[in-house]
């Protein structure tokens, strides 16, 4: 059997996103999701960046574009937000990138405007 990439990271950080949507529930903008596990995150001792740039390269070069991942948690877990009634394989896609450009290994992609539960996935890179 093999054991999950950072559970017991991963389960605190859902932790934190089920007590901001127990606490929310959906419908509110996604920047108030954002602060709201910000303070979530905070309140728990759970080492976090919020937005952090992330450079992109190419062939050795440094692109103008940044990508800004909403959450980057304990320097390996990356934490992107929505805020939308059903995620789309665009979102899927989104967080995919971001972990190519950080080179981390796992993403959680949580969205808080899904009724009448939190939903959430593990993405493996």
């Amino acid at each position: 059997m093999t054991e999950l990439l950072l559970k017991d990271e991963a389960y605190a950080i859902m932790g934190a996103c089920f007590e901001v949507y127990r606490e929310h529930g959906c419908g509110f903008l996604e920047s108030v999701y954002q602060e709201s596990l910000a303070l979530e995150l905070e309140m728990r001792g759970i080492p976090f960046v919020a937005q952090q740039p992330c450079t992109i390269q190419y062939k050795g070069h440094t692109l103008r574009p940044v990508y800004i991942p909403d959450f980057c948690c304990y320097g390996s877990i990356l934490v992107e937000i929505k805020a939308l009634s059903q995620l789309a394989g665009e979102h899927h896609a989104q967080v995919i990138n971001y972990l190519k450009a950080t080179q981390m290994r796992l993403g959680l992609l949580v969205n808080f405007g899904h009724h009448p539960q939190l939903e959430w996935h593990r993405i493996i890179l």
